[in-house]
């Protein structure tokens, strides 16, 4: 059996008396379609920021190719291969999007500063390859043709994709994607599904994805865990999840 890319195993985090996210466990197979759901609160975005290193875990490990994240710097685990986008777009407004792309890919830039500064061969080519990554990572998440307009002056739903595209430009095995359908219209959502499959397949990537949108969930996701209070409360497919008895009563009888 293939080793996952990602293993949580009874990965807990307490904030004081508090316990956010109690004992959860999970793995997520190479090259899958991944979703993390459940009810405002349910630790969702906790269990991101265990992934990502913006918090260790109280107890318990989350384990990435095989290695221990333990106690890593966001910097490292982004090097070692994993990156994310936010709930709350983290873009620089000022800069043009071709330019917010750029500023992820500098993650695996090779050339010194001090080459930089020189004008070296060596960077101005790397530098015209990096952008040239940059203009194509824009193409595939549909910006071709807002590369050089500022990123503050995007519709909300192409901030959104902007986001994945930077992300992206660090060449991540594993893409960790916040609510990445938040404020898009219907057909905006169908489009970006249709992307994140093209973003699998094309890159050969990992998709783990927080979502409240459940039929965005339900078309794209190939596998799901569904949180509640920091528990796991069902893991499956998407007709398991949608008919489920804790999973309906955790969302108080949402349709799912």
């Amino acid at each position: 059996m293939t080793e996952p890319i990602l293993k949580l195993e009874q990965a807990t985090i307490r904030f004081g008396g508090l316990v956010a996210v109690n004992e959860v466990s999970f793995s997520v197979a190479k090259g899958r379609l991944f979703g993390l759901i459940g009810p405002n609160g349910a630790g969702k975005t906790t269990c991101f920021n265990l992934i990502t290193g913006v918090y260790a875990p109280t107890s318990g490990q989350i384990l990435f190719q095989g290695r221990s994240l333990g106690g890593t710097k966001p910097h490292r685990i982004a090097h070692a291969g994993i990156a994310r986008t936010f709930q709350n777009i983290r873009l620089f407004g000022a800069l043009s999007a071709v330019e917010n792309v750029m500023l992820g890919a500098f993650l695996r830039h090779r050339s010194s500063l001090a080459g930089a500064l020189a004008f070296m061969p060596s960077n101005i080519k790397e530098s015209a390859e990096l952008r040239e990554r940059s203009l194509h990572l824009l193409e595939v998440l549909g910006l071709a043709d807002f590369a050089n307009h500022r990123s503050r002056d995007l519709p909300y739903g192409k901030q959104r994709r902007l986001e994945i595209a930077r992300a992206m430009a660090t060449q991540p095995t594993m893409l960790l994607l916040d609510e990445p359908a938040a404020g898009m219209n219907p057909q905006e959502s169908v489009d970006l599904q249709d992307t994140v499959r093209r973003i699998r397949d094309e890159f050969d990537m990992t998709v783990l994805l927080i979502e409240h949108d459940m039929k965005f969930v339900m078309n794209l996701c190939e596998e799901i865990v569904v949180l509640d209070h920091g528990e796991v409360i069902a893991h499956g497919g998407p007709s398991d999840i949608r008919s489920n008895p804790k999973v309906i009563e955790a969302y108080l009888g949402e349709a799912v």
